[in-house]
């Protein structure tokens, strides 16, 4: 006889799973309204307060970008060593070393580089703009410069949105290209009979116009998603202090699954054009 799930239990998943899917469904549409509110006061205060704006700007690009510099040689340096050089290590033993090129493309260029890259900046400045934030809003801070007649999306958010997206796309490129000098290191230690020349012959004949597009496209995109999630998560959500942390938790976690998702739309699109 086969077991069955007691019928007292259903009401209660259909009840939670009905929940999620209307919480989820109700921060889906908090998220892209917020977005679409930072890209119409990004875009129709562009020369507004320029001597405050510009300073701010530039400081969210040095967190973002300078201040992770030293972070992301190691990790481009252990990336190399761990994927790069192992995997050069292995194609030359079973004699197939002319696919370094595409397979370091599709590995590191098109995918990994791009979201380790996004998942550091995530940890390390995201975290940190839903406590800054999710703070300001629970002690006041945010009423209080409504008060003053300051647009808080275009004081608080855009500067941290402008400096994410240059981030993100500076430091993957800088990764990357790091990813492949380690990598080659470690094919140097290791003896492999590959060149230098012929190493950066075969990358280069790997990528095409459409993988530096698109490079520049998803690092782009995952700047943007990252600030409109963290931000949107520390002035949306904490009305107290102790209500920051689980703001974080949850920025965190959907930061994750929508650059997933993205990485996933741009799966498709490089099979598509591919």
């Amino acid at each position: 006889m086969h077991d069955r799930v007691p019928a007292a239990l259903l009401p209660g998943w259909s009840t939670a799973v009905g929940r999620g899917l209307l919480a989820g469904c109700s921060t889906l549409r908090g998220l892209v309204a917020f977005a679409l509110i930072t890209l119409g006061v990004l875009l129709g205060k562009a020369g507004t307060a320029p001597r405050l704006m510009r300073p701010m700007i530039r400081r969210e690009v040095d967190r973002c970008g300078m201040q992770l510099l030293p972070m992301f040689a190691f990790l481009a340096a252990a990336l190399g060593l761990v994927v790069i050089g192992q995997t050069v290590s292995w194609l030359s033993r079973v004699g197939a070393i002319e696919f370094i090129g595409p397979v370091m493309v599709i590995a590191v260029v098109r995918e990994l580089g791009p979201l380790i890259a996004a998942f550091v900046i995530l940890s390390r400045v995201g975290t940190a703009h839903v406590v800054e934030l999710g703070t300001a809003r629970a002690m006041g801070e945010i009423e209080a410069l409504e008060g003053l007649a300051v647009d808080p999306v275009h004081y608080l958010v855009v500067p941290r949105v402008a400096g994410m997206m240059a981030g993100t796309f500076a430091l993957t490129v800088y990764f990357i290209i790091g990813s492949m000098i380690s990598g080659y290191a470690w094919v140097f230690i290791q003896d492999i009979p590959l060149r230098p020349e012929e190493y950066i012959r075969q990358i280069a004949g790997a990528l095409s116009g459409i993988d530096f597009l698109l490079l520049g496209l998803k690092t782009v995109a995952f700047g943007f998603i990252l600030a409109i999630v963290t931000c949107f998560h520390g002035l949306a959500r904490p009305i107290r202090v102790e209500e920051v942390s689980r703001a974080t938790v949850r920025a965190v976690t959907h930061s994750v699954i929508a650059c997933v998702i993205v990485d996933a739309v741009f799966i498709v699109v490089y099979l598509t054009v591919g």
